[in-house]
Order: structure tokens, then sequence, then C-alpha cells
């Protein structure tokens, strides 16, 4: 009895002792997380309501996305940590998003990336899938994509909303 309570307590050591030392040892890429949302964005005359959460909007209204990056511990990624965050669409357009401050004026309630996007006058009607892509320091890329479900992607119905002047 005491000889298999010894080895299952060094059996348990050694499992023990080589997970810690798997975990020291990180090789690649770090692995990130995202989180994001896309919403009605702020923009200067349009009726609003901003920043609430949307999937259908009008020609010449604000799209905007808010994404927050974390790094493997659950960590805030920043602009000193990417060397850039863009928002890829399917039709090739590419934006690049800031880290900043929300809301940009005033008392700040949180910090993450976004980036906005006004849509054309001309654009076509239908939906549009797009990608988050995060390039770190060192040139390595990530990249994360939403539900492929067509009801919860980016959609231009038909309409254009009035700018107030």
């Amino acid at each position: 009895m005491r000889t298999s309570t010894f080895v299952a307590i060094a059996l348990s050591g050694a499992v023990l002792g080589s997970t810690s030392g798997a975990q020291a040892q990180v090789s690649g890429p770090a692995k990130l997380f995202f989180e994001g949302d896309m919403v009605r964005a702020a923009q200067q005359g349009a009726p609003g309501p901003f920043c609430v959460l949307a999937n259908q909007f009008k020609r010449k209204e604000g799209v905007a996305w808010r994404i927050r990056v974390l790094d493997h511990t659950g960590k805030n990624v920043d602009n000193t940590m990417l060397k850039s965050l863009v928002v890829e669409l399917s039709d090739g357009q590419k934006l690049t998003a800031k880290f900043g401050p929300h809301p940009p004026r005033g008392t700040a309630t949180d910090h993450f990336w976004s980036v906005s996007w006004v849509i054309p006058e001309s654009y076509p009607t239908g939906s549009l899938t797009y990608k988050v892509v995060a390039t770190d320091l060192q040139g390595q890329s990530q990249s994360w994509e939403p539900f492929q479900r067509e009801p919860t992607q980016l959609t231009v119905i038909a309409g254009e909303i009035e700018i107030k002047k």
C-alpha cells in the first residue's frame, strides 16, 4: 500500500513538473483573442441613435467596428503591442482601426480599437462579410471572422439616410 502511494505521488510530481515546463515554453506567434461588434457610427448630421448595435445600414450611413484584442493572459492589447489592426471587407476595402479611449471626447469609460466607414450613395444593397486582421510588431498576423450566417452579417439595405447641415 505504501509503495503504490509513493508511486502515485512520484508520478503526480513528474506530471506537474513537466506541465509547468511546457507552459513556460512559448513558440511561434502569441495567440490573440478578439471581441467585437458593429454599431451606428457617430456621424455629424445623421439621425442616430449612435453607438447602438446594428448590422443593417442604409447608404450614407456610418458603420463603426469596435474591437478589443486580448493576449493569452486576458490583457488588453493596445497600439504599443500591435503594428496594425485592419477590418477587411469582402469587396476588397481595408479599413485601418485606431486604438483609443471611448468616448473619444469627454471622460473615457473604455479603451479599444475602432474604425468607421460611411456607405457610399451608389453602394449596392446586400450582405458583406468582413474579417479583422491583427499584425504584431514582428509582422505576424492573426485574423478573426464573425459568424457567417447571412442574417447576422453587415447588410446594406435600400434607401439612404438624410444628413442635416
